[in-house]
């Protein structure tokens, strides 16, 4: 299995906990985060995502977000077929980064694309854009798999 992480799931681990939601996200991301470590699982990643993480003000969690970044075997870069995707998405509705992290997972051939952000799972659960890779909430995914 190939999953995908755009940068709101995997700050989702560094975010303030308090909220139950947030937590139980955050609770989710690690699990999915072990099926990588114990190789049940492969962590697929972009450019474009290290550049999203390395934006982080905060040295602390920016430090934490590239430490799971590492996790990513390899890193695609923003190739020319992403660039005209990425395009297609935006078009579509997406947000700049949510386009390009779509049209990655589908270069690489994600399984999943893991997401808090409500916005870019409810576009996508319409089809905007047609995307041919699965977006889920890692809390939503992880109930749905059976991790939870």
């Amino acid at each position: 299995m190939r999953i995908y992480f755009d940068a709101c799931a995997i700050n989702r681990l560094t975010d303030d906990l308090t909220q139950q939601r947030v937590s139980d996200e955050a609770k989710a991301v690690e699990l999915v985060f072990r099926l990588i470590t114990d190789g049940s699982a492969e962590m697929v990643a972009s450019t474009a995502l290290r550049l999203e993480l390395s934006r982080n003000a905060d040295i602390e969690k920016r430090s934490d977000s590239m430490q799971m970044l590492a996790l990513a075997g390899s890193l695609i870069d923003f190739l020319p077929p992403i660039r005209l995707r990425a395009d297609e998405f935006e078009r579509s509705g997406y947000g700049a980064f949510d386009a390009v992290h779509l049209a990655s997972a589908e270069y690489v051939s994600a399984d999943i694309l893991l997401t808090t952000d409500d916005r870019f799972c409810k576009l996508a659960l319409r089809r905007a854009g047609q995307p041919t890779v699965d977006v889920a909430n890692p809390l939503d995914w992880a109930r749905k798999t059976g991790l939870l």
